[in-house]
């Protein structure tokens, strides 16, 4: 499969709003005062770390493909 320009905004998005949604995420969960125990705060800052890994790959993707994308077009 072929990227094309729109594959690699949708990446570039994707990965942008992966960052953004647990960026406000971690925040709210630094910010937590309800007493949860430790493992709440390891397994979500785990899927955080997760995420973020996630949004790097796609972006890299995304990125790749948009430079791609310019020089051939």
């Amino acid at each position: 499969m072929k990227f094309e320009r729109k594959h690699a905004w949708f990446l570039l998005a994707v990965a942008a709003w992966n960052v953004l949604t647990y960026a406000r995420f971690t925040k709210a969960l630094a910010d937590d005062d309800s007493g949860r125990p430790t493992s709440y705060f390891v397994a979500h800052g785990f899927l955080i770390a997760v995420n973020v890994v996630i949004a790097a790959v796609l972006g890299s993707w995304g990125w790749k493909a948009l430079r791609t994308s310019r020089r051939e077009g």
